[in-house]
């Protein structure tokens, strides 16, 4: 196994929380988020709310998100890391299922990591172009 895969640094964590999600290994998730993870995805999000344990993250959030969307990736490619606190700059892109309109909308994610797993989550990002390609 990798140094990387067992890695507990803030930022590696964060790292294979973004990896699972893209090859949509929802147990690989789970693995990185804390059985008391406080997930919030912002007001005015389609999924907005404050979701709690790992598979309440990956039910409510990830699967919906793959019911509703083809392709949904978050595409991490800024790391901020500041003792447990990692900010990630990112985009999402994907397509409704409902209306074939795509999206590419920049997002920051703020992520708590102790003990090698990440205690909290918080979405940026700007909602009204999520919803635009919601929009028929």
């Amino acid at each position: 196994m990798s140094e990387f895969a067992t890695s507990t640094a803030p930022a590696d964590v964060v790292r294979r929380q973004y990896l699972a999600s893209a090859t949509g290994d929802p147990e690989a998730l789970r693995a990185t988020l804390a059985p008391d993870v406080a997930w919030t995805e912002m007001a005015g999000f389609p999924l907005a709310g404050t979701y709690r344990t790992p598979e309440g993250v990956t039910s409510n959030v990830m699967e919906k998100l793959g019911q509703d969307w083809d392709g949904w990736t978050a595409h991490d490619d800024t790391y901020v890391v500041d003792g447990e606190n990692v900010v990630v700059l990112a985009r999402y892109t994907a397509v409704n299922k409902a209306t074939s309109k795509p999206i590419d909308v920049r997002v920051a994610h703020h992520f708590v990591v102790r003990g090698g797993l990440i205690v909290r989550f918080e979405q940026f990002v700007d909602t009204a172009l999520v919803h635009e390609a919601m929009v028929p």
